[in-house]
């Protein structure tokens, strides 16, 4: 494929990829095939000979389409979005064209400069706490993770690395094993898998905080474990606050928390993977009160800002964290300017070494929305969630199971966990629209996140009649079978 055709091709897989946003609700939400659908609809092997474009693209409908669980249609309500936009599109598209690998300010100057800047942007618009900051001389800074995962990573490994050499400075008696024996990391029972996997890599031992009423960890609660591990000999070094858990969208309480992980030397890291995105709002901005105690703080554009995945932003109040944790200084990726300390060479801010040029997506969009313009869809988003909520009340069938904060509702019906594993089973089935559950305490819970970014008033009114009737077919058919019984 020569420029010539590259021009061609690529106005043709613009316009297919704009009609497939475009008339997306018109597919299926989620497809029909059965695991291992693919393989028989093509070769074994590679070919021996060129094939055309022409075939390559026919065979996206035939072979990839089937197989693709629209994550942007109107009618999908799992998980939590995934975001997307023209401008973010564009600009991977840009990101792909100059093909840097900007591990180092000199192998592409252009790719950190814009990513610090822009990290810098997006935390004045959340209010973030100077710290935070790379400005021109700060001591802390951003950076672009490919997800929450890894940012929650990134922040134990960092702390393990500090907490294992204040230790040995005080105890110098004290192997760095037997410290990474007694090592212990701490995080709600309701935080995310990733957070215990982060530990599993790590290698060191993690415990849950159990949470209150509302699935939020207080301060209480957290200071009554470290009591109970210190007294044991342990060393508490690393404690994972959420903002918006995955379950239900709780907060845990950092103005508790955050003052005594200071005094305890514990490394706090905030994840707001969703809920981040909007304390871009005023009104929504003191969820994020507390802030000013964590060590760092992530949350992911790629969900909720309508920036394409990966997007996953991290701050830090001090790089040297980071930089301590991972630097390693090869010669092939040395250069004149490093220890100048006026660049920022991002390989030493993560787990890979090579890295696209993802500022980009952030610079178009939020150029070409503008801080008003992500407001608005944010706002949209949760009121869409509370008109869905209104549904839920409206019928005495059902029941809501956590505050509806942030564009995400738990319901389900009155009743036993089968009943409601029965609801979403034959909503799923249908495939018209796409939930995904969640467990709170005992309760089998049905969870409706507010995900794309066409989503629209009659789209919820459509899930929630859909829902409603199949609830109705399902209720019945219950009470048929326990009479029969």
């Amino acid at each position: 494929m020569d420029a010539a055709e590259f021009r061609k091709r690529g106005k043709e897989m613009v316009d297919y990829v704009a009609d497939y946003l475009e008339k997306i609700d018109k597919r299926q939400v989620f497809p029909d095939v059965e695991p291992g659908y693919l393989r028989p609809l093509i070769s074994d092997c590679a070919p021996q000979e060129p094939e055309s474009f022409e075939d390559i693209f026919k065979d996206i409908e035939k072979i990839i389409m089937p197989g693709v669980t629209h994550w942007h249609s109107p009618y999908f309500f799992a998980y939590f979005p995934a975001a997307s936009s023209f401008p973010a599109l564009l600009a991977d598209m840009l990101c792909g064209g100059i093909g840097c690998m900007g591990f180092s300010w000199a192998a592409s100057p252009a790719c950190t400069e814009l990513e610090t800047v822009m990290l810098d942007w997006l935390g004045k618009m959340i209010n973030l706490p100077q710290e935070f900051l790379a400005g021109k001389d700060g001591q802390g800074g951003g950076v672009i993770q490919g997800s929450a995962s890894e940012a929650t990573l990134i922040s134990l490994l960092a702390a393990r690395t500090k907490t294992i050499r204040r230790v040995q400075s005080e105890k110098p008696e004290l192997t760095e094993a037997e410290i990474m024996g007694r090592l212990v990391a701490y995080a709600s029972d309701q935080a995310h898998s990733s957070v215990e996997r982060a530990a599993l890599i790590g290698a060191v031992k993690i415990k849950n905080v159990p949470s209150d009423d509302t699935f939020s960890v207080c301060g209480s609660a957290l200071k009554k474990v470290l009591d109970e591990d210190k007294a044991a000999g342990l060393i508490p070094f690393f404690f994972c606050a959420t903002l918006g858990t995955t379950p239900c969208c709780s907060f845990d309480k950092l103005l508790e928390l955050g003052p005594i992980c200071n005094k305890e030397n514990i490394w706090m890291h905030i994840d707001a993977a969703y809920a981040g995105s909007a304390f871009i709002c005023p009104e929504f901005r003191h969820l994020l009160n507390g802030v000013e105690f964590a060590d760092s703080f992530n949350f992911n554009p790629h969900k909720w800002l309508l920036v394409n995945f990966d997007c996953s932003a991290m701050w830090v109040k001090k790089r040297s964290d980071l930089i301590g944790a991972f630097k390693l200084e090869p010669l092939y990726l040395q250069h004149h300017h490093q220890e100048s300390g006026v660049v920022t060479d991002y390989r030493h801010w993560q787990i890979p070494l090579g890295r696209r040029f993802r500022s980009l997506k952030l610079w178009f969009v939020l150029r070409m929305y503008g801080i008003k313009g992500l407001q608005e869809h944010i706002r949209k988003h949760v009121g869409l969630s509370h008109q869905f909520e209104h549904f839920v009340l409206q019928d005495e069938r059902f029941e809501i199971c956590a505050e509806v904060i942030l564009g995400l509702v738990c319901f389900r019906l009155k009743g036993s966990n089968k009943l409601n594993e029965a609801l979403l089973q034959s909503i799923n089935e249908a495939k018209k629209i796409h939930l995904v559950p969640c467990h709170l305490r005992e309760k089998f819970v049905l969870r409706f996140a507010i995900c794309s970014r066409t989503v629209e008033s009659t789209h919820i009114k459509f899930a929630w009649q859909h829902i409603s009737q199949l609830a109705t077919d399902l209720l019945k058919t219950w009470e048929q079978n326990h009479h029969q019984q």
